[in-house]
């Protein structure tokens, strides 16, 4: 009976590790797509313009130290929100690699859209206005005196290019 009862905590425990390491698993699964998905919101400050986690510059100085940060801003618990603003408050609004959605930062999302508009529009207006100008058709008959003369530059043009 005690072999029994042995046997079955030696399995409770069992079962208890590996919950307990499937939940550790999970956590860090977490973080880790926590942290891919912060530090692709993350400019390198180095000045190349790439995002943190794809920054490939040979001895980058400010890749480590802001990817350790960033690591451990979500060791702590932090929020996304806070990371964020505590990489704005540290290194400038240009560290975000989107600007935000609320605030003067809305420009940025409205005008390449807004200038899209107005420049098919102005397309629009021009070729409107072109073919208002220009008839669809020429007139078939013109007048006698054109037509003589058109026909006096095509045998001059006939007579010059003969071999």
């Amino acid at each position: 009976m005690k072999l029994i009862q042995s046997l079955a905590a030696n399995r409770f425990r069992l079962i208890a590790a590996v919950a307990l390491g499937t939940l550790t698993l999970l956590a860090a699964g977490d973080d880790s797509a926590r942290l891919e998905k912060l530090g692709h919101k993350v400019i390198c400050m180095c000045g190349c313009n790439q995002v943190l986690l794809e920054c490939n510059h040979y001895g980058c100085p400010y890749l480590t130290p802001e990817q350790q940060e960033l690591a451990a801003a979500i060791g702590k618990g932090d929020s996304d929100s806070n990371i964020l603003q505590a990489f704005v408050e540290k290194y400038g609004p240009t560290v975000l690699a989107a600007p935000t959605t609320h605030g003067f930062d809305q420009v940025a999302w409205i005008m390449p859209y807004l200038v899209l508009a107005l420049g098919v529009g102005g397309v629009v207006l021009v070729v409107r206005n072109w073919h208002k100008r220009a008839p669809l058709t020429q007139p078939v008959g013109g007048s006698a005196g054109q037509s003589a003369e058109l026909d006096q530059f095509r045998e001059q043009a006939r007579k010059e290019t003969e071999l």
